[in-house]
């Protein structure tokens, strides 16, 4: 595997370097700017939003329900297993720059749920689609729609072969393999690709299973679990954080000197261990990137099946999912293993530097805690399964106008992807997922600088023409 992961790292560098994370970052700042700071003067009433939704609009699914599909796709991995990744590569300070690019992109993801509303094309079915390949496709003209076809094609391949399987997959087996046969006990060996533990092998398969359940289902089926899911666990697992924290209070003002040191002179607080600021910097923005998916473009494709009319009113619960994700479920995790020392324990790999945080940091027994967290990654993995499959075979649909053909082989080599993806090394996993991230994200980051000004003109307007009647309405209830 070893030449296969020095290829995937040499087309890594190419595609998601320092420019990449230039025109993520820069995008961010620059529709902050333009929108004057919005996520900041206006996150009170998107989170009020978040919870309420219109009764008199169009679409398929809740507001809430829309929301809930694209947090099922983004609260994954990223947030135990990436954010240990990050730091454990770029060190602390990577969180300081993750938690950086998340402010810029909440921004991002407010107008890219704007655009997917504005954009989106809904029949007499009331089947609505949309996300960036309609909003290049009809916002920058028919001119552009070969680049609508190219996000469409690496969206695919994202769900195929990135966020979707292998890295989930990959994430759902080691927690399970390190929770029950942590010292290799009960292993086989498969020819030509290495020795396993058992429990990978039963794992991949059950995962499977249940994945080809709920998607034989369809799109609906993949939304109701996720309704029913994600916050259920989210919240379990931010209690558990804060008991972390609240357990070691008097430790996080250290952690965060540490996290604020490491991200301007990461070897001050290495000791060398990792590289240089711009090594902080990349793993910090990638690993953002991969958890909240600001300026990737999936998120869109969810928030345009919601019933609403105000492309506006979608943009701001839209942006709260970058918030939910990354400002408050990766800021835990960060902390967490910063404040434990975890990611300074030796011989530690992904969701093992979480879980050793988790059983050093919280009051409870290690086998509970450990159990704890693997549930938690397990629910969280696959959930983000299901949504990167929403999110595929609405690409599939644009691309091949909606052919069920098309989309029935492909759930089936998704099924396959999840079956194989344990099998994967957690490197070269990772590594395929920040490509295919870096290329489904540069036809969407410029369509956002294109439309900026229709983004900017739709906040306006709303603001200033529509929401005062809102406002005086509830205040009249």
């Amino acid at each position: 595997m070893e030449p296969i992961n020095e290829i995937l790292q040499q087309i890594y560098d190419a595609v998601s370097g320092v420019p990449l994370i230039v025109l993520i970052l820069f995008g961010g700042i620059f529709l902050t700017i333009r929108l004057r700071g919005l996520q900041v003067r206006k996150l009170p009433l998107a989170l009020r939003w978040m919870v309420q939704n219109e009764e008199d609009g169009t679409g398929e699914i809740s507001s809430f329900g829309a929301l809930c599909t694209a947090l099922s796709a983004t609260i994954g991995t990223g947030n135990i297993v990436g954010v240990a990744t990050a730091i454990a590569a770029g060190g602390p300070g990577a969180l300081f720059w993750m938690e950086l690019a998340a402010f810029f992109g909440m921004a991002t993801k407010y107008a890219e749920g704007l655009l997917a509303v504005k954009y989106r094309v809904i029949n007499q079915d009331n089947h609505a689609l949309g996300g960036p390949f309609y909003y290049i496709e009809r916002g920058m003209g028919r001119k552009w729609k070969w680049l609508a076809k190219i996000f469409a094609f690496f969206g695919v391949c994202v769900g195929l072969f990135g966020i979707g399987t292998f890295s989930q997959v990959n994430g759902i087996s080691s927690a399970i393999k390190n929770f029950f046969d942590p010292n290799m006990s009960w292993t086989v060996n498969i020819p030509g690709i290495g020795t396993y533990s058992w429990t990978v092998i039963i794992a991949s398969l059950f995962i499977s299973v249940c994945v080809a359940l709920v998607l034989i289902g369809g799109v609906k089926r993949i939304s109701k679990v996720s309704e029913a899911v994600v916050p259920f666990m989210a919240g379990i697992y931010i209690l558990f954080c804060v008991i972390l924290l609240i357990c070691n209070v008097k430790a996080i003002p250290a952690a965060v000197v540490t996290i604020v040191k490491g991200a301007f002179n990461p070897s001050a607080v290495t000791g060398g261990m990792v590289g240089t600021m711009i090594m902080a910097v990349q793993k910090g923005v990638a690993r953002g990137i991969f958890s909240n998916e600001a300026g990737l473009g999936s998120a869109p494709i969810a928030a345009a099946a919601a019933k609403t009319k105000e492309p506006v009113r979608q943009g701001l619960v839209s942006m709260t999912g970058t918030f939910i994700d990354t400002i408050i479920i990766c800021t835990m995790t960060g902390l967490s293993i910063v404040l434990t020392g975890a990611w300074q324990v030796e011989g530690l790999e992904g969701v093992e530097v979480t879980t050793y945080a988790f059983n050093t940091g919280l009051p409870i027994p290690a086998q509970v805690s450990s159990f704890i967290l693997m549930l938690c990654l397990v629910f969280f993995a696959f959930t983000t399964i299901l949504g990167w499959d929403y999110y595929s075979e609405r690409c599939l649909e644009y691309l091949f106008g909606g052919r069920n053909k098309f989309i029935k082989v492909y759930r089936w080599l998704y099924i396959l992807a999840v079956f194989v993806g344990p099998y994967m090394t957690v490197a070269a996993v990772w590594t395929i997922a920040d490509i295919f991230n870096s290329l489904m994200a540069l036809p969407n980051m410029i369509a956002l600088f294109v439309l900026s000004g229709i983004i900017v003109k739709e906040t306006r307007d709303f603001f200033q023409n529509k929401m005062p009647h809102k406002e005086d309405a509830n205040q009249d209830q």
